[in-house]
C-alpha cells in the first residue's frame, strides 16, 4: 500500500508539478494581455477627447491637411496648446505601446498610433512647431517623431 501511495505521490508530482507551472505562465500571460489591452484602450480613449478639444476650435481648422492661413496670436496660442497636448499624448503612447520586436497584435496597436502621427506630421504648421514642442521630450521619441516628420515632408513634397 505504501508503495502505491508513493507511486501516486511520484505521479501527482511529475505530471502536475509541470501542468500547474504551465497553467500559471499561461495565466500570467493572459493578464498581461489584459493589462496591455487596457493601457491601449485608455490611450485611444485619451486620443478621442483630445479630438473633442479640436472639435471645440474649429476656427483653426486642425482637421484640414492646410494650415490656418493668417491666425491671429490668439488663434497661434491655441493652436500651440492644442499641439502640446497632442505632444504629450503622443510620447505617452509612445512609452507604453513602442518596443522593438512587437507581437503581431502589439504592432497593431502600434501602427493606429503611428497612423495618427503621420497624420499629424503631414501638417506644416505642426512640423514646424516640433522643435519647441519635442524640448524636454523622451530622447528616442523625439528621434522616432523627427524621423516620421521627415519622411512625411519628404512624401509631401513628392505630390505637390
Amino acid at each position: 500500500m505504501r508503495d502505491a501511495w508513493e507511486l501516486a505521490s511520484f505521479i501527482v508530482t511529475a505530471l502536475g508539478l509541470p501542468f500547474a507551472i504551465l497553467f500559471f505562465a499561461w495565466e500570467q500571460r493572459k493578464e498581461r494581455d489584459n493589462e496591455d489591452e487596457e493601457a491601449y484602450q485608455l490611450l485611444s480613449n485619451a486620443y478621442n477627447d483630445f479630438l473633442k478639444v479640436v472639435l471645440a476650435h474649429p476656427d483653426l481648422h486642425l482637421r484640414t491637411n492646410e494650415p490656418l492661413a493668417n491666425p491671429t496670436l490668439e488663434q497661434r496660442e491655441r493652436m500651440l496648446v492644442i499641439f502640446d497636448m497632442l505632444m504629450s499624448l503622443f510620447e505617452r503612447a509612445y512609452l507604453v505601446a513602442y518596443k522593438p520586436g512587437m507581437s503581431e497584435t502589439e504592432a497593431r496597436r502600434w501602427n493606429s498610433w503611428d497612423d495618427y502621427m503621420r497624420e499629424w506630421c503631414r501638417r506644416e504648421d505642426f512640423r514646424t512647431a516640433l522643435p519647441l514642442l519635442l524640448r524636454g521630450e523622451d530622447p528616442e521619441f523625439q528621434s522616432y517623431l523627427r524621423r516620421i516628420a521627415d519622411e512625411e515632408r519628404s512624401t509631401s513634397i513628392q505630390f505637390s
